[in-house]
């Protein structure tokens, strides 16, 4: 069984005077991006079973601009981890799911993406490389189960950046 693997990076965030970097809104920009971001899962990707979100008010923002409905998850720990705790944290994602968000920051999606990542030459792989803006996502395929994915271990296909 294939599992699907989308990391999709926060929209921009606005940057009100006071507010505390975790409390961050989007902007009307990122609000925007990230419903084009649902729009482009829903068309081109199997349905996502399940949802893993980062805490912060800007990935919050940004998962339900998606309209993307499944079962969330949200994590304190996706707001500062590292590509390792993003890797264990999808390793714990339970067999029964096929298609996986995972909601989180900079650098922790390309991060991640590049480390799953088994062919780092592709013309994807180095298009996520060189930038992965906001509202960019990355898919990774496994013919895995999740408790056994790891570096190197998935197919990149596809780095999108909705505009």
């Amino acid at each position: 069984m294939v599992r699907t693997l989308i990391l999709l990076r926060h929209g921009k965030s606005a940057y009100p005077d006071g507010v505390a970097d975790h409390e961050r809104p989007l902007a009307a920009r990122g609000e925007r991006e990230a419903g084009l971001a649902g729009d482009w899962i829903r068309a081109t990707l199997p349905p996502v079973d399940e949802v893993r979100c980062s805490t912060a008010l800007r990935t919050r923002a940004t998962l339900a601009a998606t309209g993307i409905t499944a079962p969330a998850h949200y994590e304190s720990g996706i707001y500062d981890a590292d590509e390792a705790e993003l890797i264990e944290l999808v390793r714990l994602t339970a067999d029964p799911v096929r298609t996986l968000l995972l909601v989180g920051h900079f650098p922790g999606m390309p991060e991640t993406a590049w480390e799953l990542a088994a062919d780092r030459t592709s013309d994807t792989a180095v298009a996520l490389a060189r930038k992965f803006p906001t509202s960019a996502l990355a898919v990774l395929e496994f013919e895995l189960p999740w408790s056994e994915i790891g570096p190197g271990s998935g197919e990149l296909t596809h780095f999108h950046v909705p505009r």
